[in-house]
């Protein structure tokens, strides 16, 4: 691939040291939108487009582990009001077909020919619709813990179980029970969060839709700890040591979360927390903004395009199901044998969980 940047990014020895995340540049993409975007890596190496989930998280300094940083350029932009594009939280003038625009628009702006994507959850829909559109501009696709935008899928995490429900409390401010229509909850969150001035009752959402995030990651991490402990295997101790290190700082900051959530005083965490989840209740009220049949039709695409996509899924994810991705490469294959593989790690949803980030590095810098 080559590469012509316009731009002077963070050189690469300062990112090989492990600095500390750069300061974002900013790219007018129209309708009052500037998206933050940062690079770090070496600048003639091969470039990567990173892409964050949610919607509505923002790109973070751990998304760079599986790259090599001293042969590989990351390229990582905070989607249509989310992190540091401005302004935050923002959703008018935000679809994903406008995110796709965004990502051409920075294309050229640094004089890219072609890229790699990584993605990540909600961030495997962008990287679909972008190389949907743009299949000449994208080299490969690393897609993590694919999402499908299904109702199960998000209807599985606001709409928790008896046991969840036991495990973090009651929470009289969230919408509805359990069983209820999805769509009216989706409503109402959105309503509840779209305040200019927040409510106790937006503020106690936004906290519990939080704590339902965490748990989930959670679960799956235990599930694929018993495995670990459980599965014969020189490295499984390895394995599990590490996997046990993870859950239980997630289990700290479960427990922080839980602390807060009565105090009436917003603090800097909920302020971040109410952007993202204003993004995130718009996207998911539109189902992403993706017709009935989008993503199949964009797999499809991308194999007869000869677009070659690395699935990988941790075989306990309990956010988005392993079956998207053993869905969709079983319709690659069928459609063009050799377009896609798939690898399913010990690990949950997270992108950092041991075994998921092993996987991940295997994958990146396979052609490096």
């Amino acid at each position: 691939m080559k590469v012509q940047p316009r731009v002077n990014p963070e050189p690469a020895k300062q990112a090989v040291r492990g600095s500390a995340w750069p300061a974002p540049h900013y790219l007018s993409v129209g309708r009052g939108h500037h998206m933050a975007w940062r690079a770090v890596g070496n600048p003639a190496g091969e470039p990567w487009l990173m892409l964050h989930g949610g919607p509505g998280s923002s790109c973070q300094p751990g998304m760079l582990a599986p790259l090599d940083l001293a042969r590989q350029w990351a390229i990582a932009p905070d989607q249509r009001g989310c992190g540091a594009s401005r302004p935050q939280g923002k959703t008018t003038a935000n679809t994903t077909h406008a995110l796709v625009a965004d990502l051409e628009a920075l294309r050229v702006h640094l004089g890219v020919e072609r890229w790699a994507v990584l993605a990540g959850s909600w961030g495997t829909v962008v990287a679909l619709a972008y190389a949907q559109a743009h299949p000449e501009r994208v080299e490969r696709l690393v897609l993590r813990g694919a999402f499908a935008l299904r109702r199960c899928e998000v209807g599985g995490l606001l709409q928790p179980s008896p046991g969840v429900t036991r495990s973090l409390g009651a929470e009289p401010h969230w919408p509805t029970a359990a069983g209820h229509a999805l769509p009216p909850l989706l409503a109402r969150l959105k309503q509840l969060l779209q305040s200019g001035t927040p409510s106790v009752a937006s503020l106690r959402v936004l906290r519990r839709w939080n704590l339902l995030e965490t748990e989930a990651a959670g679960r799956g991490m235990r599930r694929s700890l018993r495995h670990a402990m459980q599965a014969p295997g020189l490295q499984q101790p390895v394995l599990a040591a590490a996997i046990r290190r993870g859950w239980g700082a997630l289990q700290r900051q479960q427990r922080r979360a839980q602390a807060q959530v009565k105090r009436l005083r917003m603090n800097q965490a909920d302020r971040r927390a109410l952007n993202k989840f204003r993004i995130q209740s718009h996207y998911l009220l539109h189902r992403g903004f993706v017709r009935p049949g989008g993503l199949d039709r964009a797999v499809l695409s991308l194999a007869q395009q000869g677009v070659a996509v690395d699935w990988v899924h941790g075989r306990f994810d309990a956010i988005c199901p392993p079956a998207n991705s053993r869905r969709w490469v079983s319709l690659g294959q069928h459609t063009a044998p050799g377009s896609a593989t798939l690898t399913g790690p010990c690990s949950g949803h997270l992108g950092h969980e041991p075994d998921m980030l092993s996987a991940l590095r295997a994958r990146v810098r396979s052609s490096v």
